[in-house]
């Protein structure tokens, strides 16, 4: 089978040559350059932060890995530098059908509305999102990425951490005022802390097999229960990048992984779903369903992320996307306590946002798995009901389960202001930003998430004209909507969808979650506001 590669070569650090007590500093050390520790790693160098990037391999590439990445992931990669790279590489892809037996029952549009900058979701091999963001890590001189060095002791002090490090040439140590664990579900720094990791593994097996071929298929997630070419289990087919075509067949829970993923047996099954033998392997390999999160995502000076910190079934692309909402929730709070600008207290909503976004997932990944896999008689009767509605009825397609797909997720946190107001619409406190098509003065097109990126990724003001500027404090940035020297809002998509009127604002967080809302701001709730996002009170 034929697998993309990119393999790094080990380099000797002139730490490595330091002996005893001398011991090099950082403020940060990121273990696990996957997509979650590589993106993370970026946005705190873009944000003037030193990182040292550790993996234990020498290579990306093993397999397609995750493939569905977000709206909100690709918005978080175009601060980052990234995002045009992978949207353009990506095949896109909003809408999705579901079928039983050879019946459509029903479709569905994840973004039916225009005046978007990105789409619903991209289909993009996970080697190809890291080749791409190992890519721009090696234009930032903030990161020292180090292949081949494994971590293998973890000392934890007030104030700092120690990590021992192997390498081809032996250990060395480094210290750490804080560590980011982003080494995956078998997370070694995990069983270094002594963190359970707690939840549910489903006994359903699932075969992934990736294939390389031509096919008319539209480019669409396509997902069958019962389907006549695999009777009595499930099945889905997505089109990635190259022709590559990813498809999940559910298997018996007793079946044997090691037989079942022999391409030998693999290849008939590929060949009954598709009607022909004209494709090859580029992957194959098996999973269960897995459901699980550590008690706390914070342990002394090491923080978890991503699969560290918690695992979802792949139906819903909820692990990698909640794993880069992770490191963009992270990476400004890190950087505000590091310079000292918030009190060490404001890591812990890291924990309170993401941990509680974990549930959500966990939530939906168990109802899906649930729907897709009965793990009883009364649950595969229900499931039979609601597939047998689905097909004369709105609310019974509704009830259908495939996989209920990544959105972002909604804080409810200590560092929001709780509305006054009654609002009709609009994102409220703890949402994501909403983009929408801006223009300048000039007459060039943009949207509302470039202007965030040009004003810094910090703390913002959307602000909507009502004669003189808001009075802002000077070490945020705004964007002005209307006005002489503001945007435009020419097809008034932004006042729509942020249910503006003149004077309205937005107080933005340095990650694009909204943390207030007012209707005529003054001054003094500005300063509260932006005191309690910071978590100064």
């Amino acid at each position: 089978m034929a697998q993309s590669k990119t393999q790094f070569g080990y380099c000797r650090h002139a730490d490595q040559h330091r002996a005893g007590t001398d011991i090099a500093e950082y403020p940060i050390v990121v273990v696990g350059a996957g997509p979650v520790g590589l993106s993370l790693a970026i946005d705190l160098a873009q944000r003037g932060q030193r990182v040292v990037l550790l993996d234990d391999a020498d290579r990306i590439g093993e397999g397609s890995r995750a493939i569905c990445f977000s709206k909100r992931s690709l918005e978080y990669w175009d601060r980052l530098g990234v995002g045009s790279r992978m949207a353009d590489k990506g095949v896109v892809w909003s809408v999705g059908r579901i079928f039983h037996g050879t019946s459509l029952l029903y479709q569905f549009n994840l973004l039916p509305e225009e005046g978007h900058k990105r789409p619903a979701f991209i289909n993009l091999q996970q080697f190809h999102a890291e080749a791409y963001l190992v890519d721009r890590v090696q234009e930032l001189s903030a990161i020292d990425l180090r292949w081949r060095n494994k971590v293998i002791g973890l000392e934890q002090r007030n104030d700092h951490a120690i990590l021992t490090i192997e390498t081809p040439d032996g250990p060395y140590r480094l210290r750490a005022i804080h560590v980011v664990a982003c080494d995956g579900a078998r997370s070694s720094l995990r069983q270094m802390v002594g963190a359970e990791f707690a939840g549910q593994v489903f006994e359903d097996q699932f075969l992934i097999a990736d294939v390389k071929m031509t096919a008319e298929f539209p480019t669409e997630r396509w997902f069958w229960f019962d389907p006549p070419f695999h009777a009595g289990r499930s099945a889905l087919l997505h089109k990635q990048p190259d022709d590559i075509w990813r498809i999940d067949l559910q298997l018996h829970p007793d079946a044997d992984p090691a037989v079942e993923k022999r391409p030998e047996n693999v290849r008939p099954r590929i060949a009954r779903m598709l009607g022909h033998e004209n494709f090859d392997f580029e992957w194959i390999s098996l999973y269960k369903f897995q459901c699980r999160r550590m008690d706390k995502f914070i342990h002394g000076r090491v923080i978890f992320a991503g699969d560290a910190a918690h695992q979802v079934s792949p139906f819903g692309a909820r692990g990698a996307n909640s794993g880069l909402e992770d490191a963009e929730n992270l990476a400004w709070k890190l950087d505000r306590v590091l310079r000292s600008l918030s009190p060490d207290s404001l890591l812990e909503s890291y924990h309170i946002e993401r941990s509680a976004a974990a549930d959500e997932n966990i939530r939906e990944s168990t109802r899906s798995t649930d729907f897709m896999a009965p793990g009883s008689r009364q649950e595969a009767r229900l499931r039979k009901a609601v597939l047998s509605l689905a097909r004369e009825t709105d609310f019974g397609k509704r009830m259908i389960n495939g996989g209920r797909l990544s959105v972002p997720s909604i804080y409810d946190s200590p560092l929001s202001t709780a509305d006054c107001d009654a609002w009709r619409g609009g994102p409220r406190p703890g949402a994501s930003m909403l983009d929408a098509p801006i223009a300048v003065r000039a007459g060039e097109s943009a949207y509302l998430t470039d202007a965030f990126i040009k004003a810094g990724t910090r703390f913002t003001l959307l602000e909507f004209a009502n004669g003189a500027a808001v009075d802002a404090p000077d070490d945020i940035g705004t964007i002005r909507i209307g006005g002489n020297d503001g945007f435009s809002d020419s097809l008034g998509l932004v006042g729509a969808r942020y249910d503006a009127a003149p004077g309205t604002a937005y107080l933005l967080r340095p990650d694009g979650y909204v943390a207030a809302r007012f209707r005529q701001p003054t001054r003094t709730a500005l300063d509260a506001a932006l005191a309690r996002a910071a978590g100064i009170n």
